[in-house]
């Protein structure tokens, strides 16, 4: 059973993408360390901020990667080989248009499925990393095209349906470590989830 020591939440750093959909990771973490009492620390050696928590006896390493999405891989190689961590025992939580808005999915390894920040993760680490997905998806069909969806902000309605799962998916967060992501796979990708518009499984 493999253990998470890191949760990278991925995003863009800088304030004009504070609040967009493709900074889902960062807000994730951001919640986590709140939750937790901890403070972020800017890493230089990391190209990213850092904040360490417990969860169940476990320390984890909270990392926002300072690099940009597309060289997500940079900030995760570097703590990885600072630690001499396996890239199985980094969490990666990233946006994915396919699901819909709050919804979660945890996969053990694979594609990037389009994500530039996991392909970069891919090519810099190899694919053996759990990555958590949460669901950004609009639901009706936009005509916006995909890159000016996803950096664009969530709508106060997004934001209301939002703060109705940040409980859940922290739940959820906290589950992985405690679990393993071997087991925890289980639990979250077969649960109806509640506080959604579709309960349907995927």
């Amino acid at each position: 059973m493999s253990t998470v020591r890191v949760i990278a939440g991925l995003g863009n750093p800088g304030t004009r993408y504070d609040g967009t959909r493709h900074n889902i990771g960062f807000a994730a973490v951001d919640y986590l360390a709140a939750a937790h009492s901890a403070s972020w620390k800017q890493e230089n050696r990391f190209c990213a901020h850092a904040a360490s928590i417990v969860i169940a006896g476990n320390p984890v390493l909270l990392l926002k990667p300072q690099t940009y999405m597309n060289a997500s891989g940079k900030a995760i190689g570097n703590v990885c080989r600072f630690y001499k961590w396996l890239p199985a025992s980094v969490l990666v939580v990233v946006d994915e248009f396919q699901l819909e808005l709050g919804r979660t999915k945890l996969s053990l390894a694979g594609s990037a499925g389009g994500h530039n920040g996991v392909e970069d993760i891919i090519q810099r680490m190899g694919p053996a990393f759990p990555r958590f997905r949460i669901g950004i998806a609009p639901p009706n069909p936009t005509p916006m095209g995909m890159t000016d969806y996803v950096l664009g902000k969530f709508s106060p309605d997004e934001t209301n349906t939002l703060a109705n799962c940040w409980e859940r998916i922290l739940s959820e967060l906290n589950l992985i470590v405690q679990q393993g992501p071997d087991l925890a796979i289980n639990t979250i990708n077969q649960r109806i989830q509640k506080n959604e518009p579709n309960q349907q499984e995927i």
